[in-house]
């Protein structure tokens, strides 16, 4: 027995790493589609000793789905989120399109899992630094109380896709052998150096990135209160995001009290001695499910001040992982 499942976009970064992470955790498939653009159709992968080709995603491939999960982008889940649910499929997206409309869940299984009680067909995954943060951040938050953060990301270039991947990989080539730096995704070289822009500037000078952050932390949370400003960069690291947190708590805390709650936080890992030089870098990370948190100290220039560094795998813990973590829920709930 198992359930049919569908993914958009099989063949992108999260797509492939979906494929993994369902074969890894022993999801209950009965049958499982993968779905692209028109010019992925035939193409094969391997998912448990089977090769499966790709077709091409359209309204009538949802028909006999359970589940789908999409990672194809905000144009495609417009367009084909709707029809997937009208057929009767539970749609788990993991784009931008549906995370702040009210009747859509916004969700983290570690957070607020309740929320999936809720749905109407149709549940969002986080933005991949939102969910990181969230999983260290809410144990905090349920004791102390955030008052206000401050949020520095440092996010890899896997966030943007392989075409991004590739960039990299050829700039570094190109700039270590003196040669000249072409740029096709960013509007500057990445190798080497940091890009204060991740996605388009608003009105407010913010990015689009860092407004995602902030609302959909609110939104997880369900604490609207919270005061919170975010500075998003792009870095050149292939995979895992990192971020550098500063949090004003409401209530006065001992940091071997905060390190007992991380360590007992479920999907969090301390790596935090700072005598031994250990703490979180994107290689730590890598290929894992955790959030790992170190750098665990007070900000001592202001009351019940905390610093804190958090790293994790954006392509698993912040897209993939998340959405099959959702499944999976659904499932343990008779939700689906």
């Amino acid at each position: 027995m198992g359930y049919r499942l569908g993914i958009v976009g099989a063949t992108g970064a999260v797509g492939q790493e979906m494929i993994k992470v369902l074969a890894q955790r022993k999801f209950p498939i009965a049958d499982l589609k993968l779905l692209a653009s028109a010019r992925s159709t035939g193409r094969e992968f391997e998912f448990e000793g089977e090769r499966i080709k790709v077709r091409e995603a359209k309204p009538i491939e949802f028909n006999d789905l359970d589940i789908a999960l999409f990672s194809a982008g905000a144009s495609v889940s417009k367009a084909l989120a709707p029809e997937a649910v009208k057929a009767g499929c539970v749609v788990i997206d993991n784009s931008s399109a549906f995370r702040m409309e009210e009747n859509v869940p916004l969700v983290v299984p570690e957070v607020n899992i309740g929320a999936l009680k809720t749905h109407q067909g149709l549940i969002a995954n986080p933005n991949c630094s939102t969910i990181q943060l969230v999983v260290v951040i809410n144990p905090l938050h349920q004791l102390y109380r955030i008052r206000r953060m401050v949020v520095t990301t440092f996010q890899s270039v896997s966030g943007t896709g392989r075409r991004a991947i590739e960039e990299l990989r050829r700039q570094s080539a190109s700039f270590l052998a003196g040669e000249p730096i072409e740029k096709e995704v960013y509007p500057h070289q990445i190798a080497f150096n940091l890009i204060p822009q991740i996605d388009v500037f608003l009105d407010n000078l913010y990015t689009k990135e860092e407004m995602k952050l902030v609302n959909e932390t609110r939104k997880i949370l369900n604490d609207y209160s919270i005061k919170i400003t975010s500075t998003c960069v792009r870095v050149p690291v292939f995979i895992s995001h990192s971020e550098s947190v500063n949090l004003e708590l409401e209530k006065s805390f001992e940091l071997r009290e905060v390190r007992k709650i991380l360590k007992e936080a479920p999907g969090v890992k301390v790596e935090d001695d700072p005598g031994k030089s250990i703490y979180p870098m994107p290689l730590m990370a890598e290929g894992t499910d955790f959030c790992f948190v170190g750098r665990i100290r007070r900000d001592e220039s202001v009351k019940s001040g905390l610093n804190l560094w958090i790293v994790a795998d954006n392509l698993r813990k912040g897209a993939a992982l998340n959405a099959v973590q959702i499944a999976e829920e659904l499932v343990k709930l008779k939700l689906v």
